[in-house]
């Protein structure tokens, strides 16, 4: 089952998708968007055009768990998603996901306007990454012997 993983901002979308297997994410795009209505419809273009069968949304706790004002964004940013498409739409805790996107990218020696464009589809891969993880379950394959 192919997952999409989005990292929601409101200038722009992080864009993941999960492997056939749900094993693996990989970054596939970073989005500009202009609204809210902009980012649901362009997330349903998503959904089409990497086939997703289910969606992962990145939720940015505070570091004490609570809710800040991004993730109040991103719970409406879901319920308009959910009036649009019928699909499993989950939330994930993301907190440090951007950071260590960050760090890895400053760790490969990117330039800071090569990162920009890139770091918001690294950072739905984390989440996507994460939320595979705890979600995986491996196919019921005979042993090879």
């Amino acid at each position: 089952m192919r997952t999409l993983g989005i990292d929601y901002g409101t200038v722009r979308l992080g864009v993941a998708v999960s492997d056939d297997l749900g094993m693996i994410a990989t970054g596939r795009e970073t989005i500009k968007v202009a609204s809210m209505p902009e980012a649901v419809a362009k997330t349903v273009e998503a959904v089409d055009k990497y086939e997703a069968e289910q969606i992962v949304v990145g939720l940015p706790l505070n570091m004490d768990g609570s809710s800040g004002p991004m993730a109040e964004a991103v719970q409406v940013f879901v319920k308009k998603l959910g009036d649009e498409i019928d699909l499993s739409i989950e939330t994930w805790d993301e907190r440090m996901t951007s950071q260590e996107a960050e760090r890895v990218l400053i760790e490969a020696d990117v330039s800071r306007s090569k990162r920009k464009k890139v770091i918001d589809k690294m950072a739905a891969q984390a989440i996507l990454q994460s939320w595979l993880d705890t979600h995986y379950q491996p196919l019921d394959l005979p042993e090879l012997q």
